[in-house]
């Protein structure tokens, strides 16, 4: 009898094993088909955007530096021939190759550690290979291949873009020193030259850009890697298949144990040892003097890093600007977009005294805090006084305004406006002419940063309306506003 209660203990434990075995792989399971089904299709198509873009941009710089060179040198021929040909004897041609390479090269499947290393790209381009090798980890009709397709030829892209970009710096290198050896040919050349510099230096900052673009993943992006990132084989796949390893062997790699260790390559655990060991040969101290020293080694090292930043990046020659670059060239109409609304108070006639307008207003950035712009207004009458309020139409407004930036967030701006000021009823009155009345507007504007997010930009307006004057009745000759742009 004593047999059946061990038996029956027996057999719930393995049935409890059982359950609980079965919970691990549905755990498992779910995880795998919670990756999303959308991920590969809006991948391919984010990276086919940026492909195209990259090369189109790329091809449309390097034929512009192709083009000003070839003016350059027709300008020099007639006064030094050898000295041409010696400058731009088959540049033309090296042009031609980096533009041929730009369309054919689609990439490697292994694609080579080149210039800045980008952890998500890597990321992404493991996560890729890892499901293509493992497809029974997806669902059904999920094909990572053609989204892997699009990143090795963006890769591919990118390293040309370097490879034109470093290109074109030693081609500036070498105009540059010729026009120092001939100072008789500043004139001729300086214009040249400095047209060259400022194309170099916006192609730089839009391939940074791209760069930015693509190691800014959204959200799905970030799910799906999250999903996969967790699985003990990929973090296996990733120790011997990442970018990084083609420049050190992980340890615990597939091929590890045959690779090489590189001459003087510690691992992180004998830099802890003998970190450790020096520490404590200093007694009490040792710690606080090596803390120190660590602190004074990170300052030192910011300070290079602050260097090498306002020299360049990506592993080139950096492009120094010899003019002051415009801030909003090389972002797209979109980006270059600032909408706003504002409003004021003003007097409109003795029957409604108290009129609120309320503007939107749609400007574009022309660069260094200069912008231009169109907006409209809505005039809100609230009564005649306090006793007799009441909201009423009082007339729209079309407007276009010019800001230039003085200093420290004061900008001068001036505007143009049309203004219906009278009460009305249905749109059809708009259309009466005579009823407009016209706004010349100068003045001064500050923007003023606030700590909240909404309103993070609020500026401020003081207006002269020069055209007040020939208006009858008279309207009000200083208007003030207060803005938030967005």
């Amino acid at each position: 009898m004593q047999k059946i209660p061990a038996l029956f203990g027996a057999a719930l434990l393995c049935l409890t094993l059982q359950t609980s075995y079965a919970q691990s792989v549905d755990s498992v399971t779910g995880k795998l088909l919670n990756y999303p089904s959308r991920l590969f299709g809006k991948l391919q198509s984010r990276l086919s955007r940026l492909n195209n873009d990259l090369a189109s941009q790329t091809e449309k710089y390097l034929n512009k530096m192709a083009s000003r060179e070839q003016k350059l040198q027709r300008k020099l021929l007639p006064i030094d021939s050898a000295g041409a040909a010696r400058l731009f004897g088959g540049s033309a041609g090296q042009y031609a190759a980096l533009i041929q390479q730009l369309k054919t090269d689609t990439g490697k499947p292994h694609q080579a550690l080149s210039g800045q290393y980008q952890p998500y790209v890597d990321s992404l381009q493991g996560e890729l290979r890892f499901l293509k090798q493992n497809p029974q980890l997806m669902g059904a009709g999920l094909q990572p291949q053609a989204a892997l397709s699009q990143l090795q030829a963006l890769q591919a892209k990118l390293q040309v873009a370097d490879q034109a970009k470093l290109f074109i710096q030693q081609r500036r290198q070498l105009i540059a020193q010729y026009i120092s050896q001939h100072g008789n040919l500043q004139s001729l050349m300086g214009s040249y030259y400095s047209g060259l510099s400022r194309d170099a230096y916006y192609y730089s900052q839009r391939l940074n850009q791209y760069k930015d673009m693509l190691n800014d993943p959204d959200r799905l992006e970030q799910k799906a890697l999250g999903v996969v990132s967790k699985l003990p084989a990929y973090q296996n796949f990733m120790k011997s298949n990442s970018q990084l390893n083609g420049l050190f062997k992980m340890p615990g790699g597939v091929d590890s144990s045959t690779a090489k260790a590189l001459p003087g390559l510690q691992t992180h655990s004998q830099v802890a040892q003998q970190v450790q060991g020096q520490a404590a040969a200093g007694g009490d101290g040792g710690m606080g003097a090596l803390q120190s020293k660590l602190q004074s080694a990170q300052s030192l090292l910011d300070s290079y890093k602050g260097k090498l930043s306002q020299l360049g990046a990506g592993g080139t020659t950096a492009d120094a600007p010899e003019f002051r670059p415009n801030d909003q060239k090389t972002k797209t109409l979109w980006h270059r977009l600032e909408y706003g609304v504002n409003f004021q108070t003003t007097h409109n006639s003795y029957y409604y005294p108290i009129v609120t307008d309320l503007g939107l207003s749609l400007g574009y950035k022309l660069g260094h805090s200069n912008i231009v712009g169109i907006g409209a207004s809505y005039k809100m009458g609230w009564g005649s006084d306090i006793q007799h309020i009441a909201i009423t139409g009082q007339g729209v407004g079309l407007r276009s305004f010019l800001q230039i930036a003085i200093k420290g967030g004061l900008s001068a701006t001036g505007g143009f406006e049309y203004n219906y000021t009278t009460p009305f009823i249905s749109y059809q009155q708009l259309k009466q002419l005579q009823y407009w009345t016209r706004s010349g507007l100068i003045g001064l504007s500050k923007t003023v940063s606030m700590r909240s997010r909404v309103f993070k930009k609020t500026q401020l307006q003081l207006l002269w309306d020069f055209l007040s004057y020939q208006q009858a009745p008279k309207t009000q000759p200083l208007l003030f506003r207060i803005g938030y742009t967005f």
